[in-house]
């Protein structure tokens, strides 16, 4: 059975050597910003599910989230013409989903309202160790408490693995301030998680 959507793209790119994929990727965006159709559809389905990943984190709401995904590729159709650099593509549409998930918070919507649990394909795998997957879950807690803006720029730090300049860069905002939200974000992290820690032990006191 031949694979469809985002795994189609992915059997079809995973053949290929690293230098042939970034030819092919240049290569589909100058074609979709010519007015490809089909071109444009190869370049969402290999970035479909890293974006929604990204949106679930930032918003915390699975609805937000595909909304927010589906802004992102429609205003990507209607700005491709303007791109001047193909290369640059995924940086491009990185900022653009960002730019929708804070649209999505400016408008008011619950972004906290669904407490999101990211599936194993949607994130960096973990070992199976117990004291592994507890940590996960508090972060995954931890990450929930912090404002939108603070989570964005933990998940392009810490997630995407940009560099603090292209963090800045992909949230419109000047490096200092980008710094600033990450140590702001860190500390909110750290504090949210030694509470958790504090919680059992508090409990075990209360009982005795």
């Amino acid at each position: 059975m031949e694979p469809s959507g985002e795994n189609r793209a992915h059997h079809w790119w995973s053949g290929m050597s690293p230098r042939k994929v970034g030819w092919r990727l240049r290569d589909l965006v100058v074609q979709a910003r010519e007015g490809d159709r089909d071109a444009f559809s190869e370049l969402a389905a290999r970035s479909i599910g890293r974006l929604t990943a990204v949106a679930r984190m930032i918003l915390r709401d699975e609805f937000a989230a595909q909304d927010a995904v589906q802004e992102t590729f429609i205003e990507a159709w209607r700005s491709l013409p303007g791109l001047r650099e193909p290369d640059r593509f995924e940086a491009w549409l990185r900022r653009l989903l960002v730019r929708s998930c804070f649209k999505a918070v400016r408008r008011g919507k619950r972004v906290d309202a669904v407490e999101i649990r990211l599936t194993p394909g949607d994130e960096p795998a973990i070992a199976g160790a117990e004291p592994a997957v507890q940590l996960h879950d508090q972060l995954e807690r931890s990450l929930a408490r912090l404002p939108a803006e603070q989570r964005a720029v933990v998940v392009l730090v810490y997630y995407l693995d940009l560099p603090l300049a292209d963090a800045a860069q992909t949230m419109g905002i000047p490096l200092g301030t980008t710094k600033s939200r990450l140590n702001r974000a860190t500390h909110a992290l750290r504090a949210a998680i030694e509470a958790d820690d504090r919680e059992p032990l508090l409990a075990r006191e209360q009982i005795a």
